[in-house]
Order: C-alpha cells, then sequence, then structure tokens
C-alpha cells in the first residue's frame, strides 16, 4: 500500500489560485523504497573482461518472497456529504457494454466530425469515447480513465471540436501534457481531425524556438497543446494581448492527469498551476480531466466542492491500466555479472526469439542510453533513443524513426513509459532496474497489450535482488528465470561477447568523449561531461 503524501489542492471548481499555495508541494515527497541499493559501476575493467567465467552464479535462481495478488484500484465511492455542503453527487460509471452498437452521430457528433474520424479509420466508439463524449456535450466535467491506446484523446477532443464549430472563436481549449513527445502526438490527432473544419492549433513546448511559438499564441489559435513549464513561461512573459485570449478558454484538458498531479521530486504542479491560475475560473470553464492510471491525487479530485449551479462531474474508469501486469506478459529475469551487462544484452538481442522483434530498452539514466546506442549502432543494431538528454527534433525523428520500424530497438529512459502510444512492441528489456516498483509497471506495459503475448526482460545483477522482490510483492507476480529452447546466454557471452563488445564499447565510450554523434559526425557541445541525468 502506498504512503499517503500530502498533495496541493488543484480544484475542478473553486477559484483556481488556490492551488498555486507553495508549501504542500516543497514538503512533500513520493514513498521512498527500501531498500535501496546503490547504483554498480558500469565500467568494464581489463581485469574483468579477461575472466572466463562470468560470476553471475549463473547454476541460482532468485528466491522470490510470498506474494499475495493485488487487486486492481477502483475508484472510491464518494463520501457522505456534510449538510449545507455546495458538494453535489458524483456520476461513477465503471463499465459501459462492449457489446454496444452506439456510433459516433448516436453520442452527439456532427457529421463532419464523423466524416473527419471516418477518414482516419476510427469508425466506431470506444469503451471510453462511448462514456465520456455524451456528458462533456452536456457540459460537465470529466474524469476518465483508460488505458494507454484505447483511445482517450479522441475521447475529449472529438466532444471539444463539436462544441467548438457551433462558435468557432478565439482560445477554445488549452490541453496540458507531462512531455513533449505526448504534446506533439496529440497536437497531431486534434489537427488531423479537425482538419476539415479550419482548426488551427499552436504546440507549445520546451526545445522548440519560444519568440515563434509567442507570436503563434498572439494570433489566437483554437487549441493550445503544451507542456505545464514551458506554457507558464509564455504566461509569465507573454503581453496583454495573449492573455486577453487565455481567459476566455472553454475548455481545459489535463492529459495523463496521474503525472502532471503527482507530487515529491519534479513535480509539475508548480507550473500546472501558473496556468490554471491564468486560464478562466473553473465555474466558467469545462475541465476534462484523462489518464490512463487513476492514481490518488486525481481520484482525491473527484469529492472537490463544486460551483452552485454547475453539473455534477462525470467520472469513469473503462479499463484503466490500474498498475496491474497484462495477463498475457511473461515476466523474466536474466541473471548477470554487471560488469558484463552490455554483453548479455547483446547476446539476449540476437537471439532467434528476440532478433525480429520491435523493442524497448529501458535506463535509468541519459548516460547509460547515450552509450548504449553508440554501442549498439557499432554492433550493427538497428537502434535509435530517446530521452531527456536529446534536442527536440532528435527526439521527434528519433520516434518517427521507431515507429516507422526504420529502427526495431528503441532505448529510453522513463521519458517514454508513459502516455505515448507504440503499438506492436513485443519485447520490453530493463537494462536498469527502476527504483519504483510502479515504474517497473509501466515501462513492462508497453508490451502485451490488447490480448497479445509480450516480453519482459529485467538484467539483474547481486545488489537487484532486494528491487525484484520489491517489484514481485508489488505486482503480486513472480518473475521467472528467462529461459529460450536450445540458448545458454552466459555460454553465447563467454563465445561471442566478450571480445567484440568490450572493443565496440571502448570505441563508443571514445567517440563520445570526442564529441560525436552516434553517427560518428563531431557536434557541438558534446562529450561525455555534457551527457545530463534523467
Amino acid at each position: 500500500m502506498e504512503r499517503p503524501v500530502k498533495r496541493r489542492r488543484v480544484s475542478l471548481d473553486e477559484n483556481d489560485s488556490d492551488a498555486a499555495s507553495p508549501s504542500a508541494s516543497e514538503n512533500s515527497s513520493s514513498a521512498p523504497l527500501s531498500p535501496q541499493p546503490p547504483q554498480e559501476d558500469e565500467d568494464d575493467s581489463e581485469k574483468a573482461m579477461a575472466r572466463p567465467h562470468l560470476g553471475t552464479n549463473a547454476g541460482s535462481r532468485i528466491k522470490s518472497k510470498k506474494t499475495s495478488s493485488s487487486s486492481a484500484t477502483q475508484l472510491a465511492t464518494p463520501q457522505g456529504q456534510d449538510e449545507g455542503s455546495n458538494d453535489l453527487p458524483l456520476s461513477i460509471q465503471s463499465s459501459i457494454d462492449p457489446s454496444s452498437t452506439r456510433t459516433f452521430r448516436d453520442l452527439g457528433l456532427s457529421p463532419w466530425l464523423t466524416t473527419s474520424l471516418n477518414a482516419m479509420a476510427i469508425k466506431n466508439p470506444t469503451r471510453i469515447q462511448s462514456a465520456a463524449i455524451p456528458p462533456i456535450l452536456q457540459g460537465r466535467d470529466c474524469i476518465g480513465g483508460s488505458r494507454t491506446g484505447s483511445g482517450k484523446t479522441v475521447a475529449f477532443a472529438a466532444p471539444i471540436l463539436e462544441t467548438w464549430s457551433r462558435d468557432p472563436r478565439g482560445i477554445y481549449a488549452v490541453v496540458l501534457n507531462p512531455t513533449r513527445e505526448l504534446a506533439l502526438q496529440i497536437y497531431e490527432q486534434i489537427s488531423a481531425v479537425g482538419a476539415r473544419q479550419g482548426v488551427r492549433c499552436c504546440l507549445v513546448t520546451g526545445g522548440a524556438d519560444q519568440k515563434a511559438q509567442a507570436l503563434e499564441l498572439g494570433r489566437r489559435p483554437h487549441v493550445v497543446i503544451a507542456t505545464p513549464g514551458r506554457l507558464a513561461e509564455h504566461i509569465e512573459t507573454s503581453g496583454d494581448e495573449t492573455m486577453r485570449g487565455l481567459r476566455k478558454v472553454k475548455f481545459v484538458v489535463l492529459d495523463e492527469a496521474d503525472r502532471l498531479l503527482a507530487t515529491g521530486k519534479g513535480s509539475m504542479l508548480p507550473a500546472v498551476s501558473t496556468c490554471l491560475d491564468a486560464l478562466p475560473p473553473s465555474s466558467e470553464r469545462q475541465t476534462l480531466l484523462f489518464t490512463a492510471t487513476v492514481t490518488p491525487e486525481v481520484r482525491a479530485l473527484k469529492d472537490a466542492p463544486r460551483a452552485k449551479g454547475k453539473p455534477e462531474v462525470f467520472v469513469t474508469e473503462v479499463d484503466t491500466d490500474s498498475l496491474t501486469l497484462p495477463p498475457t506478459l511473461n515476466q523474466t529475469y536474466q541473471l548477470v555479472n554487471v560488469l558484463h551487462k552490455e554483453k548479455y544484452l547483446h547476446i539476449l538481442l540476437l537471439t532467434a526469439a528476440n532478433v525480429e522483434k520491435p523493442t524497448i530498452i529501458f535506463c535509468n539514466r541519459t548516460s547509460t542510453a547515450t552509450l548504449l546506442e553508440h554501442l549498439l549502432r557499432l554492433l550493427n543494431h538497428r537502434v535509435t533513443s530517446l530521452h531527456s538528454g536529446l534536442q527536440h527534433t532528435d527526439r521527434t525523428n528519433n520516434l518517427a524513426r521507431f515507429r516507422a520500424r526504420a529502427a526495431r530497438i528503441l532505448i529510453a529512459t522513463d521519458v517514454a513509459a508513459r502516455g505515448l502510444d507504440i503499438p506492436s512492441i513485443s519485447l520490453v528489456i530493463n537494462y536498469d532496474l527502476p527504483r519504483n516498483p510502479d515504474d517497473y509497471i509501466h515501462r513492462v506495459g508497453r508490451t502485451a497489450r490488447a490480448g497479445r503475448r509480450g516480453t519482459a526482460i529485467s538484467l539483474v545483477g547481486q545488489r537487484d535482488v532486494e528491487l525484484v522482490h520489491a517489484i514481485e510483492e508489488r505486482v503480486g507476480r513472480e518473475m521467472a528465470e528467462y529461459v529460450e529452447e536450445g540458448v545458454n546466454v552466459e555460454t553465447r557471452v563467454l563465445r561471442d561477447a566478450l571480445g567484440i563488445v568490450g572493443e565496440k564499447k571502448r570505441e563508443a565510450m571514445l567517440g563520445i568523449e570526442e564529441g560525436r554523434d552516434v553517427k560518428g559526425k563531431r557536434r557541438r557541445g558534446g562529450g561525455m561531461k555534457g551527457l545530463a541525468v534523467a
């Protein structure tokens, strides 16, 4: 059970200036994971590479602690209301009949919008769309939970565009997203759906020209899709014209709301509060919260006081991730000597079962991700990367390459673990185990979706065993040792990887030290010292 944390109030309906109180965020932190083993040294030594035995004790097994199955988190029922309270009851809809034959026209969308959706091969509403679109069209605030890839974007974009088309003016909606990649994904989808009606969208994220963004905001686009940090910067520096446009917004969307409202280290709450303070009070707008995982921070908002006369909040959880593992996931570990970790990774990527699989490799640091991308390219793997150490254009281009299968392998930090719709991932490898078991669930949840089978392999060193136990206790399932018929991974590492991988790693490190990119070209400001930490 997670330890409760203090939360800054982000109200759906009261004056949003309350959300700007600094004390709660500054004095709260995420529940620590105990124990927290130190990070292993990543560097090889010549002595270690010459050692014929890898020291993994491969014949042994991780003795897992007994675990108990954890049921999916359910949305709590509303608490009793005090006499005289202005709170209104909540409508909580936990499921929609999957056999429903409702169409988008049945949900209340205009012909132009259904035609646009059909042109994008979106012909029938998903469960979250069937649940959320009608109440949003009725003017109600909405908290919607549904797993990634279930159609949450259309669930909020379609009713926004429907109501906008009746009165197309000014900045009509602001959509906040936790990452640049997710913001770009939403921007592209809303632009495509609204193209027939001439909807103008503006993308406001870090890594792009701020002056150009300010000019575009000044032209009052219909929908602003932004990350909180960059939009907050514009709010603090923009002129009256832009601020007047923002104060007339009719819809505010918090996409991946659990991340936007999370407390602790790296919290986005201060920036989110700055954004909300610049928008109309919640009594004069509709507020839509969508997430794949309904956390306590999101769930608490269902009990926020309501403005008199405003429709009740509609709350729905339809096939949420609920921080549980897909039943079709094969959850495994591979014992490794940390000094030879890259060699195990190289061999695992080349086995008959894995050599063709679209794969995401997760690391805890951008420096590790950078080194692995250089190394795996030198070993002739089709690889790209996604992490905070990359320029915005590089992140966008790399993600496009992976989606187009120009690269089979994506090396990522946790920036890629949430929200992004990257279909058909067959294999997830945890090169580094995350320190938080919930992050593990988000990582491995990139595969085994929509009933398809998928595999997760975690590389486990001597000091990672307690982390494995913590993860197993959290998910209620034990990891099995990785087994592939006819393959002895340690034997292949000894036979095929010791020399070549060690040589290519030294070459990769030299290239990074000299400031070269993954293609071997020199870049400005490069070098190992310039590598960021995610």
